[in-house]
């Protein structure tokens, strides 16, 4: 496949292999680029932009309305492809490919609610005679880097709102699967998008990154992935508006009243879905003990039934991690809990990119596995007696995304719904929910800012103040 510049879907003799992470067979290439590149996306975005904020709600709105349409009736096609280039089994593609389509139809209609206000200058004295408002206006050039675990969704939650709010695009998908990503911008400019509105660059993160993510003539970063990038990118970045997703921990409390069934079939697909590989895949189960014996008897035979191995299978539960050096880090992270007096339930063994669903028991809180974002297939339980404590257990990592409870009292969930210290909280549910229109994001180290496609278009534009005068009133 090709990379998009000034509107010319390009190649150049360096490429990237796109392989597949179960049996490193070759799906496609993609251009590498390099900084003459970047120069050229940055100078055709600035051009892009010039007609973007010209087109109109509708035109914008009609655009989205399109490609929906087109993905919808594409969905196998998109789910192959993402099932090839990631982890996600067939079922789990469906999925995301079907999210996807859902994302780009609500920020179409979105589009048409980037409201403005009136204000009331008469409300301070001096004021009687002005009259004014405020409107929301695009904000430019938007650099739109994203992650290898939700490879078309993630990519439309970000260029979705961004083209709803009339700015051009750079955007930059992961290394390892840009597929689905060039797959989507086929379909925006199939459905009439200006081709100088979106320019698609492939390559390595550490050659061009830094000269994407510095350039004044970018307005905002929209990154999602690791806190150590986002890090730098906050420092490279300068004065720009900047909205990260860097993942979490995701703590789940199992109170003594919750429906256990529920519960354990929640957390086990939470826990283990697209292979851990999920920001808000369940990584701490904090059970009360009062039931904790029978919460992990039923956990782990739901683990256990789970099928591992090749994606393309209908029958297939989940399939491998990333890469392989992926799976041999949470071996790693595994073998050091263990040797710091952890027990491994079930699982922890490793074929290749295949890692075994683990859950694990009396993980000690200096074991980097309870410390870190594991991002992938393993789950710590925890059991625990007093809800104070509990909430002060699920806080108590530098992390807040999601956070979830399980239980059947009204107030032990609004007592968690307000205590835990997270961007959202999920009652009789997992935390690996989200809602495509909802506000997305976190607190602490899990990031900045939301998404969700309104909020997203909050973050893309800017209120622009206008204010009469008018002495003759």
């Amino acid at each position: 496949m090709k990379m998009l510049l000034e509107g010319n879907w390009v190649e150049r003799d360096n490429k990237i292999e796109v392989t597949d992470p179960f049996d490193n067979s070759v799906i496609d290439t993609v251009p590498v680029a390099s900084k003459d590149d970047v120069e050229t996306a940055l100078a055709a975005a600035v051009k892009g932009f010039e007609i973007t904020k010209r087109m109109s709600v509708y035109d914008r709105a009609e655009v989205l309305y399109k490609t929906a349409e087109i993905i919808s009736g594409r969905l196998d096609e998109f789910a192959t492809v993402i099932a090839r280039e990631g982890s996600k089994t067939i079922n789990e593609a469906r999925k995301e490919a079907s999210r996807c389509v859902n994302t780009i139809k609500v920020a179409a209609e979105e589009s048409k609610r980037i409201l403005g206000e009136t204000i009331p200058w008469d409300s301070f004295p001096g004021g009687e005679k002005r009259r004014g408002y405020y409107y929301r206006f695009p904000i430019g050039v938007v650099l739109a880097i994203t992650p290898f675990n939700d490879p078309l969704n993630l990519v439309a939650h970000k260029l979705g709102p961004a083209i709803a709010a009339g700015n051009s695009v750079i955007l930059k998908p992961a290394t390892v699967t840009p597929l689905s990503a060039i797959k989507l911008v086929e379909a925006l400019l199939e459905a009439g998008l200006p081709p100088l509105a979106i320019q698609l660059v492939t390559g390595y993160g550490a050659v061009i990154g830094d000269a994407l993510v510095a350039d004044e003539r970018v307005r905002m970063i929209s990154f999602t992935g690791g806190v150590e990038a986002g890090k730098h990118i906050a420092r490279m970045a300068g004065i720009k508006k900047i909205r990260m997703e860097l993942g979490s921990d995701s703590p789940v409390i199992v109170w003594k009243d919750a429906d256990l069934e529920l519960a354990v079939e929640s957390c086990v697909s939470g826990s283990f879905w697209a292979a851990g590989q999920n920001c808000i895949g369940v990584q701490r189960l904090l059970v009360h003990k009062d039931i904790y014996d029978e919460f992990k008897t039923k956990f782990v035979a739901r683990t256990n039934k789970y099928k591992i191995g090749d994606k393309m299978k209908e029958d297939t539960d989940m399939g491998p991690m990333i890469t392989e050096i992926e799976a041999k880090r949470v071996e790693k992270w595994i073998a050091e809990a263990k040797k710091k007096g952890a027990a491994v339930l079930t699982g922890g063994g490793r074929q290749g990119a295949l890692m075994e669903p683990t859950v694990l028991e009396n993980v000690p809180k200096g074991a980097t596995i309870h410390c870190d974002e594991v991002f992938g297939p393993t789950v710590n339980l925890y059991p625990i007696d007093d809800l104070d404590e509990a909430i002060k257990d699920a806080n108590s990592l530098p992390y807040g995304l999601l956070a979830a409870i399980f239980t059947s009292s009204i107030d032990v969930a609004f007592k968690a719904a307000y205590e835990l210290d997270c961007g959202g909280v999920m009652i009789n549910d997992s935390t690996d929910y989200r809602l495509d229109s909802m506000p997305f994001g976190g607190v602490k180290y899990s990031g900045l800012g939301r998404e969700g496609l309104k909020f997203s278009l909050q973050e893309m534009t800017e209120p622009k103040v206008v204010c009469f005068n008018l002495p003759d009133m």
